[in-house]
């Protein structure tokens, strides 16, 4: 009898103990959000690239065109200069990619809502008709739709699955889209057709307005790009004088090359500024 109040007191003393000594955790720690590199691999559509392998890219297009430009010129301030380019390279790339398949996914959600709506007409429910998308519906979704219903069709929460689809789309129209037919999902009715009539009219024509827009402001951006290429592409050109590029081998050679990459990388920030539309954020991502 004694050793079992004993192990209960030892057992009591040691819980007060721990409640005043060892930390204690009320809330579940906060999701940690991607990184910029990691939303970006995401909108690109490149979700099984790790952002340690776009580093790994970057730093190897550096090295590499490094020793390019250094067996051209022979002047370690212009290879370094250029190092720089290149490590950038594969962002841009990647950038681009991004921004095309947004564009891409703005011209195909008016006809996959449509398709939607069609389906949900006809007596669907809206997982039904949602898991449909993956072969009626637009070519550039369908792979996103496929993952859904395959998902849906495992696990049969329907929040979730549309959680996980937003993941796959990384699309900020997607994101507008997938809330509101979550909501329509939760509070139900017979307004979810005459909602999606009204989102697809909605999107046509924000899509013909932003491409109106960018039609009228491509001169801009391509004039960006152009103005702050050419000063490099003259510098490898004079690579074929040693006399003249040897001259940005000294102290002042290195000052004019810093100071015309940060006029360079200045005024392409600003013409940029100036030609880019408002892009549309995420939401509840």
């Amino acid at each position: 009898m004694g050793v079992v109040v004993g192990l209960g007191l030892g057992i009591g003393l040691l819980l007060i103990w721990s409640a005043f000594v060892l930390p204690r955790s009320t809330t579940s720690a906060p999701a940690r959000r991607p990184g910029r590199l990691a939303r970006l691999l995401a909108a690109a559509g490149l979700s099984e690239v790790s952002v340690t392998g776009l580093l790994l890219l970057c730093a190897f297009s550096a090295v590499v065109a490094a020793m390019v430009v250094q067996v051209v010129t022979g002047t370690a301030p212009i290879s370094f200069v250029f190092a720089v380019m290149g490590a950038y390279l594969p962002v841009a790339v990647v950038g681009g990619r991004a921004r095309r398949r947004q564009r891409e996914f703005a011209e195909v959600w008016p006809e996959a809502i449509d398709n939607l709506a069609s389906a949900v007409r006809a007596g669907l429910s809206l997982p039904d008709a949602l898991a449909g998308l993956a072969t009626r519906g637009p070519e550039p979704l369908r792979d996103a739709f496929a993952a859904f219903a395959l998902d849906y069709q495992v696990t049969g929460r329907f929040s979730d699955c549309l959680d996980r689809l937003k993941v796959a789309l990384s699309d900020p129209v997607g994101d507008r889209v997938v809330e509101g037919l979550r909501i329509a999902r939760e509070v139900g009715g017979g307004e979810l057709g005459r909602l999606l009539r009204h989102l697809s009219g909605y999107l046509r024509d924000e899509q013909r307005t932003r491409s109106e827009l960018e039609a009228r402001q491509a001169w801009t951006i391509n004039g960006a790009r152009l103005a702050v290429s050419a000063p490099w592409l003259v510098l490898l050109f004079m690579s074929s004088q040693p006399d003249v590029i040897g001259r940005y081998r000294s102290s002042a050679g290195v000052v004019v090359l810093a100071v015309g990459a940060v006029l360079c990388v200045g005024a392409y920030r600003i013409m940029m500024r100036i030609g880019r539309l408002p892009t549309e954020r995420r939401i509840l991502s």
